[in-house]
């Protein structure tokens, strides 16, 4: 039995069915604090390169709250990409999730695995950099 197999028994709403994302989208991932490779990508990800997500649904994987994110991303290449964000949130930031909404994301290009991460600490000028090159792209 895999990891996909016990999680779509256990958490059914966040199989990949559920998620509504392909046999090669990633599932949720191990939790950090317990995989090294998952510490490992979460810390690539921090430094990873920005870009922009809008928000497409979440769930809670447990009370803490640690949720995974689904974002339709868009790099400043114009590729674009579902992603999946496997966060631990206040309260606070969860409460004020909405679908729609767009937050910076950083990816790693190199990997394109469909893992993202919040860019919290993304400057909001090269956040809004960011945005205005995408949507000059679009124009054109």
């Amino acid at each position: 039995m895999t990891l996909d197999d016990v999680m779509s028994k256990l958490r059914p709403d966040l199989s990949r069915e559920s998620l509504g994302v392909g046999p090669d989208f990633p599932g949720v991932a191990p939790n950090p604090l317990m995989s090294s490779d998952a510490r490992k990508r979460n810390a690539e990800l921090r430094t990873g390169v920005l870009a922009l997500g809008v928000l497409v649904d979440w769930r809670e994987v447990n009370s803490n709250p640690r949720v995974v994110l689904m974002f339709d991303v868009e790099t400043s290449d114009g590729i674009l990409f579902r992603g999946i964000a496997d966060e631990d949130l206040t309260i606070t930031e969860l409460t004020r999730l909405a679908p729609g909404q767009t937050l910076p994301v950083r990816y790693r290009p190199a990997v394109m695995d469909h893992y993202v991460a919040l860019a919290r600490d993304a400057d909001a000028a090269h956040v809004q950099q960011l945005s205005d090159e995408i949507a000059t792209r679009r124009r054109t």
